[in-house]
């Protein structure tokens, strides 16, 4: 009797590999947008040019109407943060990251001493330069 040989198949099926990333797709797609804000806060209005796309995300500190302070970089970003958490958080940032743009979201009803507080407290942690976030004037 002769041996006969076996030929091997050397094929790879992708099926899978394609819904899996077919899923991660989807999920990606879903989530992305809620990542995108923070603290709804309604920004005061100002004719200014925007931002230069930066290669790096910026640390954003936002300042609502009743003056609590949320930190974009936070565990919980949706979450007040203490004045003293907030400055060891940043000052860990610029101190891993020292280019990291940093930007102050202040409220249009926030009172003014509430935003310079907390640039203030940008600055004590190390941020040279500090951005305010405006919203655009509507288009007449």
């Amino acid at each position: 009797m002769a041996a006969r040989r076996r030929r091997l198949m050397a094929e790879i099926n992708v099926v899978p590999y394609i819904d899996v990333m077919l899923v991660l797709l989807v999920i990606f797609m879903v989530t992305a947008p809620l990542l995108q804000e923070g603290v709804s806060v309604s920004l005061p209005q100002a004719a200014s040019r925007p931002l230069p796309p930066q290669a790096r995300e910026p640390v954003v500190v936002t300042v609502d109407a009743k003056g609590r302070l949320y930190l974009n970089v936070a565990d919980r970003p949706r979450a007040p943060v203490e004045p003293r958490a907030l400055a060891a958080r940043v000052a860990a940032v610029l101190r891993r990251v020292p280019e990291t743009p940093v930007l102050v979201r202040g409220d249009r009803d926030a009172r003014y001493e509430d935003v310079v507080r907390a640039m203030a407290l940008l600055q004590a942690a190390g941020a040279a330069r500090v951005g305010l976030v405006t919203r655009p004037p509507p288009a007449r």
